[in-house]
């Protein structure tokens, strides 16, 4: 039997299992994950073991590969949390996905890699940083009411920011992170955000999510809710062309969240590949598809 490592943090584990005491908000998620991939793990002679991936290394001994799971503080280790990756890859644990790909993809910027590739983007400002000449100079170029600004390292909206034309910050202000700056765009309250779960480069399931009425941001941390949807063929081919503009080969999962543009197209607001949630309860194969790839990796 195999043994896989499932990372989680401090604030996602249970008490019991190396959590602080006080978990996060949606760290329920956590919860769902590990219900979903545990019986499908089981049938497949796969051992699931939950892990802090700040634990020490000796607690990996015995792992032949690790998912990046739930390990949701990130963000704010970015240095040390690829460092780990890095550690784990040189015992000859495999790393799902790899720390190449978490590399590329843990700055936003990877979206202007995808814009050259042809993807549709939402219009973005890269900026070091963010002031209220900044604010001004954004909407002067993207002539819209409303802004969002986000860190270019970062997740679940994690100190997003959104500013109102009629109500700008103080003088003083500084967003304090290395940003990008965008237009809010309105589909996102009215169709919501449509992500796209891919197993091994198939596509698993699709849902729509939702903000809670008064708020914008559609995680279930500020009410978000999210419903499964069946995708045309031309909403797959979108989000399957993100897919194909990715320069690695097959990865075991990725999630390509995408927005209705004014013109109708599709265009890409994240390709979440490093420890995105996926949704379980919307697709309930899920464990049984990840447990399949995970096999043909291990018996490469």
């Amino acid at each position: 039997m195999k043994t896989v490592g499932f990372l989680a943090c401090e604030t996602t584990l249970p008490l019991p299992f190396g959590g602080i005491g006080e978990r996060r908000g949606d760290a329920f998620e956590h919860d769902l994950m590990i219900a979903a991939l545990a019986p499908a793990f089981e049938a497949a002679r796969l051992d699931l073991k939950v892990i802090d991936w700040e634990a020490p290394i000796a607690d990996f001994a015995g792992v032949d590969l690790v998912l990046l799971g739930t390990s949701w503080n990130y963000q704010d280790k970015a240095d040390a949390f690829l460092a780990r990756l890095d550690e784990l890859a040189a015992i000859g644990i495999k790393v799902c996905n790899p720390p190449d790909l978490v590399r590329w993809n843990i700055q936003k910027t990877y979206l202007r890699d995808l814009a050259e590739q042809g993807a549709a983007t939402i219009p973005t400002l890269w900026l070091t940083d963010v002031g209220l000449s900044d604010v001004e100079e954004a909407f002067k170029a993207f002539e819209c009411d409303r802004l969002v600004v986000k860190r270019q390292v970062g997740a679940g909206a994690l100190g997003q920011v959104l500013i109102h034309r009629d109500d700008l910050p103080d003088p003083a202000w500084r967003f304090g992170h290395p940003a990008m700056v965008q237009p809010f765009l309105p589909a996102i309250a009215e169709e919501g955000e449509l992500s796209f779960i891919f197993i091994d480069g198939e596509l698993s399931h699709a849902l729509v999510k939702r903000p809670a009425s008064g708020d914008y941001r559609i995680q279930s941390l500020y009410g978000g809710v999210e419903t499964a949807f069946e995708p045309d063929a031309g909403q797959t081919a979108a989000a399957s062309a993100i897919l194909d503009a990715l320069p690695f080969e097959t990865l075991l999962y990725a999630r390509i969240d995408m927005l209705r543009a004014q013109d109708n197209r599709l265009m890409v607001m994240e390709a979440e590949m490093i420890e995105p949630y996926l949704y379980p309860v919307q697709g309930p194969q899920l464990g049984e598809r990840l447990a399949r790839g995970i096999g043909k990796r291990l018996d490469r």
